[in-house]
């Protein structure tokens, strides 16, 4: 560029160019030259780039790396490389300080923004490799590693420029810079706990992506879709979106489903309260009711020998019915709804399942079915409970078993019909004997 310069200059002193004047006009047209130059290169290698090495490497490789690079427009930015470089090596104005440091500085400025550029989308083309061509990635994700490198090469970026610009040293930059360290803690506070969350969530296994969670405290329900450095993002199942602090989930409890899920079985813990007042001793007639249902059969023959035997042995054998051993018909529906679990195919036999009673309160004795069901997907879940309540409720009368159930204004309105119809057919009778 010095024999461009001293070129024009000798032609702008020959055209009779004042001293100033020749000087400015020859640094002018040597500056657009070089920035002509510049753009011409970066022209040719983004040709290169987008006729070559696209249509004759990148589409006929089988891997797909390469692609992503180009979606991520990496190798674009790298075409600015001819260009700064040209820049970098050409400006140079013999006698002309100011000018040849400034177009310097420009080409420095411009190769940091160019290497940091590519450092930043190539992370971003390797995020999205990762996450697309591994299995692994659902376990471990790595997204906000990713942001947290591409923080760093900005910062360290913009450190870079400040120190071209004043032409000081990085360290220098650094030093200076200590005193303003509170002040950035403080600025990226969320992002250092960003990063300490998701250190310990991928580090202990306690989140990946396609976890069902729950929140309550964010209104959160759902399934998983994306883990950052800063937020992590829930689909509910209403199919809104819920965005989640990621130090929150570590620094607040969540329940992930997981477990229940990579699990055997989905668990069913559901209870029915009963009337205290239906439940009673079995006679003969109701028992032998009973002995028609086959999955009783086998229960009562059982109980029906030891019944005997320990009334045999019982010092009230002879007396009243009341002091003997008896079935009664809440018992007898226990075992038989424990037999009826057990016969379906859709519970699990090989985990906990039980009939049992709960504490008994003013509302009646709550029943209680556990189980886990084999089916975990949610609406075929939701209707193997409904099909096994739905027997329930519709078996209760056989066992003169009632449901406990608040008493509504339907039912005040037809025990006040049957008094009144009760109180009125007494009095006709009542009239009737006083005319005979």
């Amino acid at each position: 560029m010095n024999i461009l310069y001293e070129f024009f200059l000798k032609l702008f002193s020959e055209m009779h160019f004042s001293g100033w004047s020749q000087t400015f006009f020859a640094v002018l047209v040597c500056i657009i030259i070089l920035f002509s130059l510049a753009f011409i290169a970066k022209y040719i290698t983004e040709l290169i780039i987008n006729k070559i090495l696209y249509r004759f490497v990148f589409l006929k490789t089988k891997s797909k790396w390469d692609d992503y690079f180009m979606e991520r427009k990496v190798f674009k930015i790298l075409s600015h490389f001819p260009a700064a470089y040209i820049v970098y090596t050409l400006a140079s104005f013999s006698g002309i300080v100011d000018v040849t440091a400034f177009l310097n500085g420009f080409a420095q400025i411009y190769f940091i923004f160019i290497f940091s550029l590519a450092f930043v989308r190539s992370a971003s083309a390797l995020s999205d490799i990762y996450y697309n061509s591994s299995s692994v990635s659902k376990i471990l994700p790595i997204r906000g590693y990713i942001q947290l490198f591409q923080i760093i090469v900005v910062s360290v970026s913009v450190i870079m420029i400040v120190g071209v610009i004043v032409n000081r040293s990085i360290g220098g930059l650094l030093t200076a810079m200590g005193a303003m360290a509170a002040v950035l803690v403080l600025v990226f506070k969320d992002t250092i706990l960003g990063f300490v969350a998701s250190l310990q969530l991928s580090g202990n296994h306690m989140l990946k992506l396609g976890d069902w969670i729950e929140m309550s405290n964010h209104n959160a329900d759902g399934n998983v879709i994306d883990i950052t450095l800063m937020t992590v993002k829930v689909q509910n199942w209403d199919m809104t979106i819920t965005t989640i602090p990621t130090y929150s989930m570590v620094s607040e409890s969540f329940n992930n489903w997981t477990g229940m899920q990579d699990s055997g079985g989905r668990r069913v813990k559901r209870s029915i309260n009963l009337d205290m007042n239906s439940v009673h001793f079995c006679d003969d007639r109701l028992l032998e009711k009973f002995s028609h249902f086959h999955l009783l059969k086998d229960y009562l023959k059982q109980k029906e020998e030891e019944l005997i035997e320990k009334n045999k042995e019982s010092k009230d054998a002879a007396g009243t019915v009341n002091n003997r051993y008896r079935l009664t018909n809440l018992g007898v529906f226990r075992k038989y709804m424990f037999s009826y679990l057990k016969e379906l195919s859709v519970v699990n036999k090989d985990m906990t399942y039980f009939v049992r009673y709960l504490q008994p309160t003013e509302r009646g004795i709550p029943v209680e079915f556990y189980f886990f069901s084999k089916v975990k997907e949610w609406v075929q879940y939701e209707q193997i409970q409904a099909n096994i309540f739905d027997h329930i409720l519709a078996i209760l009368p056989e066992f003169e078993l009632r449901v406990f159930q608040n008493t509504g204004g339907s039912d005040l309105r037809s025990a006040m019909l049957f008094i009144h119809e009760d109180v009125e057919n007494n009095i006709r009778q009542r009239s009737m004997t006083d005319r005979k």
